[in-house]
């Protein structure tokens, strides 16, 4: 078995004692020449104000009984033009709409975008920051499946899991807090470093929860993994085979529990990730159930993570030296005619990026999250166009949904972890 794969030692027909499945499956075409059989298409819409639907999303589903014949999903209900707002603010002035997108794991978009624009300019940040990015994207990492997991329990019919779920949620908006003064919209990142360095005790903060986490996802895990209903209601639903899902263009979690070790923090490495110890988790049915369980294990990863990033967190400076990009201390400023300057021409007028494009794709929490920006010399972004993980993955949900029972549709879409933001941006 590869280094990549985790095996789990689950069964996929456990005895339940009863059967959660109906007996006889879909109607066939053929079913439908019997009179006795057929019946009048319904449509009907889910959404877009459901709590199923994980936002504002819509979909209008063709049923031939409780079989779905057809889905269209409809968007645009939450349309906050996110990349054309940039194409008006300075470079830095972007990152607060980042936040708004995933709003789930903000950190990580924060840090991807400040990551193309630090490419196309040609900085290299200092070692204390990339380590400090790399904490912060797996913290919300976690901090994002967390979300799911307690819903998708929610959706199955289970409370108690959400309860766990959100508690060690409230220790990371903490963390957030202590750090960027705000529990969702971080705005933590800038253009060649962070806002501030870490404050006094927060390392420790982070490497305490890190601690304590494995034991409640434990806890929810025994509530969940083999759990009868939660098993009857996502094994073998919504299952897609590892081509269709490369050709549906299925990234992150969705695409591995297909069986498709595609992972770029593997394959693509940024931030020394080739440097750390960890797994990744591939499923092999590619059904909901492994889309569950490759979640699980990728929170148990990220805690690895952390734990190797803090114990080489470097001394030195969070941000780089240089004053094109980054503003002088108090101390300088106050002090030095040169330095108020730099921190004039930086409030007043923006950090000047050289013209040129780039773009600079990540492993965000629900999949491949890449960020594309161009600059004409000035100092707003000429285009910004983001490839949002969410927004991709939906478009396989009428393939997943299609042929099978209107209850799994539920199932599906949670399954597949979306969020509105990022989708209508």
């Amino acid at each position: 078995m590869s280094k990549r794969t985790v095996e789990y030692e689950v069964s996929r027909t456990p005895e339940l004692g009863m059967d959660f499945r109906p007996a006889q499956g879909p109607l066939s075409p053929s079913d439908m020449d019997d009179p006795l059989l057929s019946t009048e298409k319904m449509l009907i819409n889910v959404g877009p104000q459901h709590p199923a639907t994980h936002g504002v999303l819509r979909l209008v589903l063709e049923l031939d009984g409780e079989t779905v014949v057809r889905c269209l999903p409809h968007i645009g209900y939450l349309h906050s033009s996110f990349e054309k707002l940039g194409e008006y603010r300075t470079w830095n002035q972007v990152i607060p709409l980042t936040d708004r997108m995933d709003y789930l794991a903000p950190l990580i978009y924060n840090c991807a975008y400040a990551m193309a624009v630090e490419k196309m300019m040609g900085i290299e940040v200092t070692e204390r920051c990339k380590v400090t990015r790399v904490i912060m994207m797996e913290m919300d990492r976690i901090f994002s499946h967390l979300l799911w997991l307690g819903t998708w329990a929610i959706d199955v019919g289970a409370f108690t899991p959400f309860l766990y779920a959100f508690q060690q949620r409230e220790k990371v908006y903490e963390l957030h807090e202590a750090y960027t003064g705000a529990r969702i919209t971080t705005s933590a990142t800038r253009i060649g470093g962070m806002m501030s360095d870490m404050p006094e005790g927060w390392a420790e903060g982070v490497r305490e929860w890190t601690n304590q986490f494995p034991r409640t996802l434990d806890e929810i895990e025994s509530l969940l993994t083999h759990n009868a209903i939660h098993i009857g209601r996502t094994q073998g639903v919504g299952a897609i085979g590892p081509e269709e899902a490369v050709n549906c263009g299925l990234s992150g979690p969705n695409l591995r529990a297909s069986g498709v070790p595609y992972d770029l923090r593997k394959d693509r490495p940024y931030y020394d990730y080739e440097t750390y110890e960890f797994d990744v988790p591939i499923g092999e049915h590619g059904d909901c159930y492994d889309r569950y369980l490759v979640r699980i294990e990728e929170m148990r990863q990220s805690c690895r993570i952390i734990h190797q990033a803090l114990d080489r967190l470097p001394e030195g400076p969070m941000n780089v030296d240089d004053p094109r990009v980054i503003l002088p201390s108090k101390t300088d400023l106050m002090n030095d005619m040169e330095s108020m300057i730099h921190h004039f021409k930086l409030v007043m007028e923006g950090v000047q990026a050289p013209p040129g494009e780039s773009h600079f794709s990540i492993e965000g929490s629900k999949g491949e999250l890449g960020m594309y920006v161009v600059s004409d010399g000035g100092s707003k972004p000429v285009r910004w166009r983001v490839r949002p993980p969410s927004f991709v993955n939906l478009s396989a949900i009428p393939r997943l949904v299609e042929g099978g029972l209107l209850a799994d549709v539920i199932m599906v879409n949670a399954s597949l972890d979306i969020v509105l933001g990022e989708i209508d941006r």
